[in-house]
């Protein structure tokens, strides 16, 4: 795991299942560094996203930052 809490070495060729792939601007409401979930609002959505605590343990509320998403099926 890499300072940001990507796992590159365990995704390599994960990318070539990915579907929906896309950004979003999203902007902070909140963010607990015990349990890695953060609150962002984007596109006139609030969402929840969890990433690893350490990942995200610098995020605020009212921090601007860019979700990169997409999914997989099993």
């Amino acid at each position: 795991m890499d300072k940001m809490g990507a796992m590159h070495s365990d995704m390599k060729g994960m990318h070539d299942n990915m579907m929906g792939m896309h950004m979003m601007p999203a902007t902070v409401t909140a963010a607990d560094t015990k349990t890695g979930v953060v609150d962002v609002t984007t596109e006139g959505m609030a969402l929840k996203v969890h990433f690893p605590p350490s990942a995200m343990a610098s995020l605020k509320a009212g921090d601007k930052i860019t979700l990169h998403m997409g999914f997989s099926k099993p």
